[in-house]
């Protein structure tokens, strides 16, 4: 696989630092977790030992004690230069952060110079692990789908192919075959996350319902929806909290988000009914049979992909801590997306071919919160393409 993330200098950054934190990379399935470690530290010439708990058998508390013990002899081997132990699937061996947190606070005590990286493919669990046990010893380097940028220059892709085809590195070569396309991102992606990452990782009681709701977000994405319109059209006789709770699993698994309304409390934010916003917009295309051309000649379909894309590039820069994102409504005025970075809020409005005037929301909301920035994205502000090509911090400079 092609593979050129920025995330790969800030890794080999920190690694060139002395010891002082667990690096853990967390992220979606299938964004190349594994291959830009094995790539920085094969550029580094770091000694180091990889480990996958990715295995048909049981790995347990020992497995893991074992891999350690061997790492530790290699960065002894290695004198002050130390070594690096990468341990892939964490989240696969039972009770592996406390066995991690006594194994690392051992070498602590003795100053041995290893460093160790963690990754896992279901990023809610291995947060989990890292705050309940490993408080004050970690540092994350969160890798977010793939951007415009990164598939134009592994893959050459167009604008209108990363709109439809979303950011999945591992799907690209598939593109010319539409239905095997969408039968991967289907399968060997989607089911294999919630199936995965999420049902066995987390306590659902209602697995169906999760599916249902993460079908129907993917169809309602860019749309504001309350949490009892969800319940009447998933037929779902059941607890708005329920779905909160897995709308936030979804989110931590890097699939879908639920964004709450931008107000000044915190209160209002979290009781708000949410606007459904997925992470990659092949979530959005890959169930629907379409295949490009066709998606590009329905002008209301290809609009709210074009929301949900710009809304995704957010989201993604939202879930690796660049900044809060929401969405803003007042009576009949509203604006796609608020973003909040320290003191800096600003309002962007989508301007995709829908026949909503951008303008009055952005307006509205700058006559209510006087100090906001606001941008238009598409029409005649911002073109979608250099929106999306740029990294979000970019746009939200003040």
């Amino acid at each position: 696989m092609p593979f050129s993330r920025p995330y790969a200098a800030i890794l080999a950054r920190r690694l060139a630092e002395p010891r002082r934190f667990i690096h853990a990379v967390a992220g979606p399935r299938q964004v190349g977790k594994t291959t830009l470690v094995q790539q920085v530290t094969s550029a580094g010439r770091f000694p180091t030992r990889y480990a996958s708990a990715d295995e048909p058998t049981l790995r347990g508390p020992g497995w893991l004690e074992q891999q350690w013990e061997a790492a530790r002899l290699e960065a002894r081997d290695a004198g002050r230069r130390g070594g690096v132990l990468v341990l892939d699937e964490i989240q696969k061996v039972p009770g592996w952060s406390e066995s991690v947190k006594r194994l690392w606070d051992e070498d602590t005590r003795a100053r041995l110079a290893l460093k160790v990286i963690v990754l896992g493919s279901a990023p809610l669990l291995v947060q989990r692990g890292l705050s309940e046990s490993l408080a004050g010893r970690f540092e994350v380097l969160h890798l977010p789908h793939w951007s415009l940028a990164e598939m134009r220059e592994a893959f050459g892709w167009s604008l209108d192919q990363y709109l439809f085809h979303g950011g999945y590195p591992g799907a690209a070569p598939l593109i010319g075959e539409p239905a095997r396309w969408a039968r991967y991102v289907l399968d060997a992606l989607v089911e294999t996350t919630i199936a995965r990452d999420v049902l066995l990782l987390s306590r659902v009681d209602k697995p169906a319902l999760l599916r249902r709701l993460f079908h129907l977000g993917c169809s309602y994405s860019g749309q504001i929806l309350s949490y009892t319109k969800m319940l009447g059209q998933l037929q779902e006789a059941g607890n708005t909290t329920t779905l909160a709770h897995y709308l936030d699993l979804l989110a931590a698994a890097g699939m879908l988000t639920g964004l709450q309304k931008y107000a000044g409390a915190v209160v209002r934010q979290r009781g708000s009914s949410p606007k459904l916003q997925v992470l990659n917009t092949a979530l959005m295309t890959a169930h629907t049979g379409l295949r490009l051309e066709e998606a590009r000649a329905d002008r209301q379909f290809w609009g709210r992909l074009v929301e949900s894309a710009v809304g995704a590039h957010l989201a993604n820069a939202a879930a690796a801590g660049v900044c809060g994102l929401f969405y803003w409504r007042e009576g009949n005025r509203e604006v796609d997306f608020v973003t909040r970075a320290g003191r800096t809020v600003t309002a962007i409005e989508v301007k995709s071919g829908r026949s909503r005037d951008a303008q009055p929301g952005l307006a509205a909301f700058a006559e209510a919160h006087g100090r906001a920035r606001t941008l238009l994205v598409g029409g005649d502000g911002i073109a979608v393409g250099e929106f999306l090509a740029r990294p979000v911090e970019h746009w939200l400079k003040g």
